[in-house]
């Protein structure tokens, strides 16, 4: 059996940042969640995540440089945006073209459906 899909959460509200956590573990992930981006950056360097799930507007450092910075530290790691902020999506997508972005509010299912269909066409293309 292969190991489960690790996903790292940095979300800085912490209601937010539980249901995210919870809904992704009821869905089988192994799910490490931090509440800004410096705090996410030395879990990166020491451990191995195959998604980095982040909110784009949190204090200290955004979601777009911890983007950037996980695409240096660990470029295997997918990258999805979670954001309520419009006027940011349109960065996000400029900055860090390969992420996928996901727009509050969205229903917990979908969030999961989206995580789900990223790691099935990698499955699909023999990427894992």
């Amino acid at each position: 059996m292969s190991d489960p899909i690790r996903i790292l959460l940095a979300e800085d509200d912490d209601a937010m940042r539980g249901y995210l956590t919870r809904a992704l573990e009821k869905s089988g992930y192994d799910v490490v969640a931090v509440d800004r981006g410096t705090e996410a950056l030395p879990l990166l360097e020491a451990q191995r995540f195959d998604l980095l799930l982040t909110d784009i507007v949190m204090p200290e450092m955004d979601g777009i440089e911890l983007a950037q910075r996980c695409g240096k530290i660990s470029p295997h790691t997918q990258v999805m945006f979670i954001t309520g902020f419009s006027g940011v999506t349109l960065r996000a997508g400029q900055e860090v073209p390969r992420a996928k972005l996901l727009s509050k509010p969205f229903h917990l299912r979908d969030l999961v459906m989206e995580v789900d269909r990223m790691f099935a066409d990698e499955s699909k293309s023999g990427l894992i």
